[in-house]
């Protein structure tokens, strides 16, 4: 009998298995499968090593006198390794033998050229991969790396203690030969999965158990990690408020459920699955790898042909009412998600964050500030493996937190904590810049205050040599920039033109003074301008009118020089009463004074 086995049966351990209870049989391997297994094994994935491995031994069997072991036909170009499969059936057809694969398409294509076929079907193995006796009830995940002890991690989320399992260091040997039980599991098994095979990394679904298999280059050392969920919840274990179980069920459709890494993300995302499966919802998932623990109603998806994007296309079509993205992490993952919701389907996200609004804040620059409510309406976020802050997201147009005039209304995307309805964060556009601003009370105006000067500054620094001496004041929606005489020309611009760009382009007021204090600045002086002050609570408004706004003017009290200022777009400049010049503008005032203005041409 002459049995041809294709790279499927020889990576996955059978054909020697099989052969060994067939004493006798003529085992030939086509030239096209070492170079197949060779070329992978180049690569660094795991399976060009088992399947090595495995020719290895089944010459060690043509040793024994056990079979017999031949190696047929030339060794294919590069231009024929599309069609090793092809190869291989035409071995088996020229020397009249028995194929031997455990690829479905395989079989068959060659069932149907009249090749005589021996399927191995992937089944339930009973022969568990000797990793899972690391692990006991209370283990997460076991750590093996070659030259140190086997360590595994125990307890529940938030009390993990790292505790080691022999005194024995691992040997390299070892190593290979569990990562050789774990893939050829993988692969005969029919409930896990090969997700992701790289040079020097792999990364294998086994059953309920992720593991990764990392060795060099990749890595520096051999070493394997099993990672593993200690217990499958409800959402009723997290005692969630009535509140928050009524908005999951009818009005949250973009959630991001965010925390640190092994806080418990995916554990309640599995959760919220299954809640919403057993309110009669169509869920799907998309993870990569697939690793959720969730019913058998609910379909796990990994990327089609390795791109989550085409994964969501299909979903699109299918049109699930939600859909769990078990990991959002790239920009790519983001667009993907946020395209997802715009279309109208619920989905929940999962993301990695150290503070809940860090889950926000990986949304900004990634898609358009305005969008975000749009695609995210309830954040929640999970620590120690129980769900310690939630926020709900709202938008509306508004004067920011902190500034006072009507004129600086812009869109504002509030976040909110959702059990009291408190704003505690507020996201705008200030200039260039997307600020994610705390909301604290008093102490958190000067933070704006401080933000502000630190913007204007950098935008006033870019109009002059960077030499010059600039000191920046913000008060209020009116920003104080005092500079060098000689530099305020190239500060305001002909007719006020730069300062009036910049006012626009930061959402302020900016009076332009001299740093020298009140020496009076030389230039060619133009029109009287008549003034008319008023007085408020905290400002003192010199008001000329808005036909001048922009205008570089001079301020005299009778003959005193006072300051120099540009007029504003409401054609005023305004003075806070605490400063030094409103001071000294009352103090004429009070003595009678005239109040006047001449522009500086």
């Amino acid at each position: 009998m002459i049995l041809v086995p294709d790279t499927s049966v020889i990576v996955d351990g059978r054909i020697t298995r099989l052969v060994q209870e067939r004493p006798g049989v003529r085992v030939v391997i086509a030239e096209a499968v070492v170079a197949e297994l060779e070329h992978q094994a180049n690569q660094g994935r795991e399976s060009g090593y088992r399947g090595l491995e495995e020719l290895i031994a089944l010459r060690q069997l043509h040793s024994d006198g056990v079979i017999e072991l031949e190696f047929h036909g030339p060794r294919p170009g590069e231009e024929e390794f599309h069609a090793i499969d092809d190869i291989i059936r035409r071995t088996a057809a020229e020397l009249g033998g028995t194929l031997v694969t455990s690829d479905r398409i395989q079989a068959m294509v060659a069932e149907a050229k009249g090749i005589e076929v021996l399927y191995l079907r992937k089944e339930e193995s009973r022969r568990m991969p000797r990793i899972l006796e690391y692990f006991d009830d209370s283990t997460m995940s076991v750590h093996l790396r070659e030259k140190v002890v086997p360590m595994a991690k125990k307890g529940a989320p938030g009390a993990m203690k790292l505790v080691p399992l022999s005194s024995k260091p691992m040997e390299e040997k070892e190593l290979q030969q569990l990562a050789k039980e774990i893939v050829e599991f993988a692969r005969m098994d029919r409930d896990s999965f090969i997700e992701i095979e790289r040079r020097g990394a792999t990364v294998v679904q086994m059953r309920e158990v992720r593991i990764a298999i990392a060795k060099p280059p990749f890595s520096d050392a051999f070493e394997i990690t099993a990672v593993r969920a200690i217990a499958r919840v409800s959402l009723e274990d997290y005692r969630l408020s009535d509140k928050l179980i009524e908005r999951l069920r009818s009005s949250a459709e973009g959630i991001l459920v965010a925390g640190p890494p092994g806080a418990g993300k995916s554990t309640f995302s599995q959760a919220l699955a299954d809640f919403y499966a057993s309110q009669g919802k169509i869920v799907k998932t998309m993870e990569s790898p697939r690793d959720l623990q969730v019913g058998q109603e609910i379909s796990q998806y990994a990327p089609l042909e390795g791109d989550m994007e085409k994964t969501a296309d299909i979903l699109l079509l299918v049109r699930p009412d939600r859909t769990i993205y078990d990991e959002v992490r790239k920009t790519k993952d983001f667009r993907i998600f946020a395209d997802m919701r715009l279309a109208g389907v619920g989905m929940v996200g999962v993301v990695h964050a150290t503070k809940a609004i860090d889950a926000l804040q990986r949304l900004i620059g990634r898609v358009e500030l305005g969008m975000i409510p749009q695609i995210v309406d309830t954040v929640i976020f999970i620590k120690d493996g129980r769900v310690e802050k939630v926020y709900r997201i709202d938008f509306s147009v508004k004067v920011p937190h902190g500034m006072t005039e009507s004129d600086l209304a812009r869109p504002v995307i509030e976040v909110r904590d959702f059990e009291s309805g408190r704003v505690e964060y507020e996201i705008y556009t200030f200039g260039d810049e997307t600020v994610v601003m705390p909301i604290q009370g008093e102490e958190q105006r000067s933070a704006a205050a401080r933000l502000a000067e630190e913007t204007v500054l950098r935008e006033v620094r870019r109009v002059l040599p960077g030499s010059a001496r600039v000191d920046v004041r913000v008060e209020g929606n009116r920003a104080v920039v005092q500079v060098e005489e000689r530099h305020l020309p190239s500060l305001i611009g002909r007719k006020g033109r730069k300062i009036a760009k910049l006012e626009k382009k930061l959402g302020l007021s900016i009076d332009v003074r001299t740093l020298e204090g009140r020496r009076e600045p030389e230039g060619r002086e133009g029109e009287t301008l008549g003034v008319e002050v008023r007085e408020t609570k905290q400002y003192l408004h010199l008001v000329l009118g808005k036909e001048h706004a922009g205008r570089m003017v001079k301020f005299y009290a009778g003959d005193e020089y006072l300051f120099v200022a540009t007029i504003g777009r409401k054609g005023e400049v305004k003075l806070a009463k605490n400063t030094e010049i409103a001071e000294s503008l009352m103090r004429h005032l009070e003595r009678g004074a005239e109040i006047r203005a001449v522009a500086l041409e």
